[in-house]
C-alpha cells in the first residue's frame, strides 16, 4: 500500500509539471509594456533607460507593477525609435550607457557596444551585439515595447 501511495504521488508531481501553466505562457516570454513617452526620451538619440514592468500574470506568481526587466529606448527622428533589452547577452548583467564612449558598456566584463548596439569590439566575450526589441509608438505618444529575454552566451538571440 505503502509504495503505491508513492507511486501515485510521483505521477501526481509529474503530472502537475507537465500541465503546470509552464505550458501557458506567451511564446518566448513576450511581454508588451508601456515603458515610456516620446516626451520622455532627449530629441538629440541619447539613449535612456527605463524599467518594464510586468502587466498581468506570471506563472503562478502575480507579478503584476514588479519589474521585470530593464530597456534602453534611443530616438532617432521624429517618431523613430529603437530598443534594446538593457541585458548583456554574454551573461545577463546590466549593460550601462557612456556618453563619452557614446557606447554600452558591460560592468560584468567589459564587453562593449555601439551606440547602434553592434560589438564594439570583436574581442568583446559577448558574442553578439545587444538585443534589439521590437518597438511601437501608439497614440502618437506612448512607447509600448515587446519585451523578452534572449539566452546569454550564445552568437543568436534564442527566446527564454
Amino acid at each position: 500500500m505503502k509504495s503505491l501511495v508513492v507511486a501515485l504521488g510521483g505521477a501526481a508531481v509529474g503530472a502537475a509539471v507537465c500541465l503546470g501553466p509552464q505550458g501557458r505562457r506567451p511564446p518566448g516570454g513576450v511581454k508588451v509594456a508601456r515603458v515610456a513617452t516620446l516626451e520622455e526620451l532627449p530629441a538629440d538619440g541619447v539613449p535612456r533607460s527605463f524599467p518594464v514592468y510586468a502587466t498581468g500574470l506570471e506563472v503562478w506568481n502575480k507579478l503584476f507593477g514588479k519589474p521585470v526587466g530593464a530597456v534602453f529606448l534611443r530616438r532617432m527622428g521624429v517618431d523613430s525609435l529603437v530598443a534594446f533589452n538593457a541585458a548583456c547577452p554574454h551573461a545577463g548583467c546590466r549593460v550601462d550607457f557612456e556618453p563619452d564612449r557614446k557606447g554600452y558598456l558591460c560592468p560584468c566584463h567589459k564587453s562593449s557596444f555601439t551606440i547602434e548596439g553592434k560589438l564594439a569590439d570583436p574581442s568583446s566575450q559577448a558574442l553578439r551585439g545587444l538585443d534589439e526589441l521590437k518597438v511601437e509608438l501608439r497614440d502618437g505618444r506612448e512607447i509600448w515595447v515587446h519585451f523578452q529575454d534572449f539566452h546569454p552566451g550564445h552568437a543568436e538571440k534564442y527566446p527564454i
